[in-house]
């Protein structure tokens, strides 16, 4: 026999002290769970044509749908959220961990790593980094490595560097953003969050290379507030989530610079 899989806010029973914990006294309500994006999505509190990009360790850009996707290509991955409708994903291998190479490699903190690249023009006077610094896994290419493309002697600064790093490690993710729309995913609304969110330069070079506004909430721990609503959920019996309120947040616009995409996309396939 097959166990049962409960809905989204659907309780399948209590469980007993014994198990639940000595101390929750007449055990605890056993609720369904959700993935650590799905989470985070109910966290945020998002609708269809809300799209997270996730820059942590790991890259996820990732969309709340009405209807189930299919990508033979295999650059979104179909999952289910965690109210009943879709979670298609892009997941990048490569993410804050470029930044923090950037850092390494020019000897400056985070702060001074925003500061360089935001000196720097956008497109970096044609310096070009292809970030699969550990391979990539969107595309698949594990064993690919970061490179360097475009260097000229006018180039060749601390800003420029700095810029094409971050410049590099968005346009992995504008891909999958892409590979989303592709799927006819709806893209109305871009959220920011993960550490490398908390960077200035990711926050003012994401729309330039977004081409549309990005939204920042206040630095928070999405997944687990995505946790407690549901057991909310669960716990009230209702036929929907509780309505959610998140925090306070920024949003940062730009003009679109196409050449960042289009010098990135140049070069991608080379490596």
């Amino acid at each position: 026999m097959l166990p049962r899989v409960l809905g989204p806010g659907e309780s399948g029973g209590v469980a007993a002290g014994s198990v639940a914990g000595a101390q929750v006294e007449g055990g605890a309500l056993i609720g369904p769970g959700a993935g650590d994006n799905a989470g985070a999505a109910l966290g945020l509190g998002m609708v269809p044509g809300d799209v997270a990009v996730s820059i942590g360790t790991s890259g996820v850009v990732s969309a709340i749908a009405a209807a189930q996707t299919a990508d033979g290509t295999g650059m979104v991955t179909g999952f289910a959220d965690a109210t009943g409708a879709y979670l298609p994903l892009a997941c990048t291998l490569n993410a804050s961990r470029v930044l923090d190479a950037a850092r390494r490699v020019l000897g400056v903190d985070h702060a001074g790593l925003s500061r360089l690249a935001l000196q720097a023009p956008a497109g970096s006077d044609g310096l070009v980094l292809v970030p699969y610094l550990e391979g990539e896994r969107t595309p698949n290419r594990p064993d690919a490595t970061g490179t360097l493309h475009g260097l000229r002697l006018g180039n060749t600064t601390p800003a420029h560097v700095a810029r094409a790093h971050v410049e590099g490690m968005l346009c992995g993710l504008a891909d999958g953003l892409d590979a989303l729309r592709d799927l006819g995913v709806a893209v109305d609304r871009l959220v920011l969050i993960g550490g490398g969110a908390q960077s200035e330069a990711v926050r003012r070079i994401a729309p330039q290379v977004f081409g549309m506004p990005v939204t920042v909430p206040e630095p928070g721990e999405y997944v687990a507030d995505g946790a407690a609503r549901q057991a909310a959920w669960v716990l009230s019996g209702e036929a929907s989530a509780p309505r959610w309120t998140t925090s306070s947040a920024t949003v940062y616009e730009a003009e679109g610079e196409p050449v960042v995409r289009e010098q990135y996309a140049a070069v991608r396939d080379l490596v």
